[in-house]
């Protein structure tokens, strides 16, 4: 099998380009590749697929096997792809994910090659019972949740997939790797989540960091920032674009008050082909 190692930002991925469908083995393969020890590597394995509403459609294996809906960095990097690789030739083009649907991008070209990507990645979905969460509310805004006898705040935002947003004093230096897999399996949250946790520097600033669903800590998570941003415009801490700081870098982030879609602007990068033996 021939791949392409990408990365967002640092969360990484193993592209798989040439398949009609998704392999009845790509959760094995997923777990067996993605290893960091005994595999390529990745944060997750992505595959780059025919598409009757768009014009390829992605779909996502986390390393631990499961399927995520969506991913904001997934995206950038499979657009980046199917048009350095001249698979499409507009700087618009239309990828389709089983979370959002089709996705509107615009590539930022510069010499043939894709400079940033902005990808609009639809309405944040706010009721709670459709994010999911086990809270019947419109708006599932600063509420509390309990893990081993410490008590958290969190807003609940779904970008395609579900987003638990938490703020900190120093999500730099917080202790993710202790709060963030026990949050992630939550009874609040039927189908699992990402977890968030936010700093907001100011109006224009937040830094962020993230224990992903089925991945666990990562250095960037597209949606995480989308949902971050649209959970600090909710709490009225910040405007309603803001720059998002991962431990990757940054994302521009806009939650567009005339359409209600948010926008995420970043680069991608391909680090190098090769060759698998399965």
């Amino acid at each position: 099998m021939e791949f392409t190692k990408m990365h967002g930002l640092g969360n990484d991925f193993i592209v798989v380009y040439g398949e009609q469908e998704l392999p009845s083995n790509a959760a094995e393969l997923a777990v067996n590749l993605c290893n960091r020890y005994f595999g390529i590597g990745a944060d997750g394995l992505v595959y780059i697929l025919p598409s009757v509403r768009g014009d390829y459609m992605m779909r996502i294996m986390n390393s631990d096997g499961s399927e995520a809906e969506q991913c904001g960095n997934a995206i950038r990097c499979v657009s980046k792809y199917v048009y350095e690789q001249g698979l499409v030739s507009s700087e618009q083009i239309v990828i389709e994910t089983i979370g959002a649907g089709e996705q509107k991008v615009t590539l930022n070209v510069k010499d043939g090659v894709v400079e940033t990507v902005t990808v609009d990645m639809g309405e944040p979905v706010l009721s709670g019972l459709q994010i999911p969460v086990a809270i019947d509310a419109e708006h599932v805004v600063d509420q509390p949740i309990e893990a081993e006898g410490t008590e958290f705040k969190f807003t609940a935002v779904s970008m395609g997939n579900p987003h638990c947003v938490i703020y900190v004093d120093d999500a730099v230096s917080f202790d993710l790797t202790t709060w963030g897999p026990k949050l992630e399996v939550h009874p609040l949250f039927p189908r699992k989540v990402n977890v968030e946790f936010a700093t907001v520097l100011d109006r224009g600033h937040v830094n962020m960091r993230v224990w992903e669903r089925g991945a666990g800590p990562t250095l960037a998570c597209g949606t995480g920032a989308c949902a971050t941003l649209v959970s600090s415009v909710l709490n009225g801490l910040t405007d309603r674009s803001a720059w998002i700081s991962l431990k990757g870098g940054d994302l521009f982030i806009e939650w567009n008050e005339e359409d209600n879609h948010v926008y995420m602007t970043g680069p991608a990068q391909a680090v190098y082909t090769g060759n698998v033996i399965l």
